[in-house]
């Protein structure tokens, strides 16, 4: 009995114990299995990879991904950073200091009287004559080594007028540099230094560079801050000329490469290199309406660089021949009026005045169309300008020309282009989107008059001219969209006022001839002797072509 209900007892007990437990642990699990509910809900921050990893555990490094189609890439990019550090060496930064340009502030100052210039500032009351320090203005450029004992390529306008000019190496070496010479009509200019160690650049050739090379231009742009700085781009187009360049005369010779490598200010004289690593241009313009860089730059050819550079190294200035002719691009009418299969060439739109032309003498004429010389094909103006302005005076050149009969060749012996006026074959015509002829009244699109000989004179052509004065240019006419003649209205814009002397070889003095002689037009084109006043009354006189219908 007593087993028994010691038996029954205990059994209860436990039972009891065992619900007690239970209800605990289902309390506990209910209580875990909210807090993580809660915890969801308050989405508290969970331990991360670093958190997890022990502070004594390496970052472990992961290789660059394979990818074979990009190997080319990698070649290239690793091509021209060895080009970059080849040449890089041979450039240098330029530093000069000039004159400043006259105080027109203090000028007009000093012409104060006495009592107005007490109430200016005292530290501008400077009067012209003063004893003074001369005031300096700097300027900076690039250039680049080009033989070993220190002869060093750049830009004339970065030097030209210099009393001081500094060049810095790349190894942060300094040097006072001696000008050799100067040619601004190529915008060349040659230094010196002495020093040991140097690394020359290598010369390409330009005439062999294509359009669409990669190219890298290497120089310093925008002053010290920036210096030896390389951008990159490809040959966007050969023989840009005309461009609207600030100082330029008529003896330019403008035969550039266009680039899109980024250039600025301070890029000037610096090279601009091949994948080879050859200098194939001097950086010398920017196409810009704002002075930075928007997309266009313009570099001097290597060949046309080296001839003039030769030239001061070995003289110490430059010499050139020439044909004794006034010359300007062949155009679309030219090409029409000749039967010339392309517009290319050179056209000779006349003699310079006064000049023994040993062109005219040897039986080239006015519209004449250059296409070769010496069998080396001319397509445009700095082409001849190159070709012929670098051989010696005196020596003979076979010119190949087209006119309306055919084909010629002539040989000419040149001449010194110093004895040549300005305006001839060693320079396009001022004028050069004017090397065009004139029209008559309904058929040319023109409002002529007779010129008489006081008209003449106020013009300042001889007084015996007899011709046909351009008035005006009627609007939508052939000829006004050809800008080749300067109409007598708007002469303080154009020049000076166009005379047509002949159409196709026949005189005219009234507008009835003019028509009779336009109606012989061929292909619609006709060739117009033109004559133009000049300061010393004597004229002169030019051949073009226009179109008429």
């Amino acid at each position: 009995m007593f087993l028994r209900t010691h038996s029954h007892y205990w059994t209860e007990t436990m039972s009891t114990r065992s619900l007690n437990w239970i209800k605990f642990g289902g309390l506990v699990a209910l209580a875990f299995v909210l807090g993580l509910f809660f915890a969801g809900l308050l989405d508290f921050p969970r331990p991360g990879i670093a958190q997890e990893r022990s502070a004594h555990t390496p970052i472990v490094r992961v290789d660059a991904p394979r990818i074979p189609a990009a190997r080319p890439l990698v070649d290239l990019s690793d091509a021209y950073a060895s080009v970059v550090e080849a040449v890089r060496p041979s450039v240098v930064y330029i530093e000069s200091e000039r004159p400043a340009p006259p105080d027109q502030q203090s000028q007009i100052i000093g012409q104060l009287p006495q009592q107005f210039r007490q109430l200016i500032p005292r530290g501008q009351q400077r009067r012209p004559g003063d004893q003074q320090q001369p005031e300096l203005e700097h300027g900076s450029g690039s250039g680049f080594i080009v033989s070993a004992d220190g002869y060093i390529l750049t830009n004339n306008h970065v030097v030209e007028g210099s009393s001081k000019v500094t060049v810095r190496l790349l190894d942060g070496r300094q040097y006072t540099a001696r000008i050799v010479g100067t040619d601004k009509d190529t915008d060349i200019g040659v230094l010196k230094i002495d020093a040991t160690g140097l690394s020359p650049a290598a010369l390409g050739s330009s005439d062999a560079t294509r359009v669409g090379e990669w190219v890298l231009a290497i120089g310093n742009p925008l002053g010290s801050e920036l210096t030896f700085t390389v951008t990159q781009g490809i040959v966007s187009a050969k023989g840009r000329s005309s461009l609207a360049l600030p100082d330029r005369n008529d003896k330019v010779i403008q035969d550039f490469i266009q680039t899109d490598a980024v250039i600025n200010r301070g890029n000037s004289g610096g090279p601009l290199v091949n994948a080879r690593g050859e200098v194939i241009g001097i950086n010398a313009a920017i196409a810009s309406s704002t002075g930075y860089y928007t997309g266009y730059a313009f570099a001097v050819p290597i060949d046309l660089a080296r001839k003039v550079m030769d030239q001061i190294v070995t003289h110490g200035h430059v010499e050139r021949a020439g044909l004794g002719v006034l010359v300007g691009d062949a155009t679309r009418e030219d090409a029409d009026y000749l039967g010339l299969p392309s517009i290319a060439g050179v056209a000779i739109s006349g003699f310079p005045q006064g000049n023994d032309s040993p062109a005219k003498r040897a039986g080239i004429e006015a519209g004449d169309v250059i296409t070769a010389i010496d069998g080396q094909p001319v397509k445009y103006v700095a082409q001849l300008q190159q070709t012929v302005g670098f051989r010696h005076p005196g020596e003979t050149v076979k010119v190949s020309l087209v006119r309306k009969d055919g084909k010629h060749d002539v040989s000419v012996r040149l001449t010194s282009v110093i004895s040549a006026a300005a305006g001839s074959d060693s320079t396009p015509s001022a004028a050069l989107g004017k090397e065009a002829p004139s029209t008559s009244r309904n058929t040319l699109g023109l409002v002529t008059e007779a010129l008489t000989p006081n008209v003449a004179t106020e013009i300042h052509v001889p007084a015996t001219t007899r011709g046909m004065l351009v008035k005006s240019i009627i609007d939508g006419s052939p000829v006004s969209s050809q800008q080749v003649l300067c109409p007598l209205d708007d002469a303080s814009e154009c020049g000076a006022p166009s005379v047509i002397m002949s159409v196709e070889g026949k005189p005219v003095r009234n507008d009835d001839e003019l028509k009779a002689a336009v109606s012989s037009a061929v292909h619609g084109v006709v060739m117009v002797e033109v004559m133009e006043g000049t300061r010393d009354g004597k004229g002169a006189t030019r051949v073009t072509r226009i179109r008429v219908r």
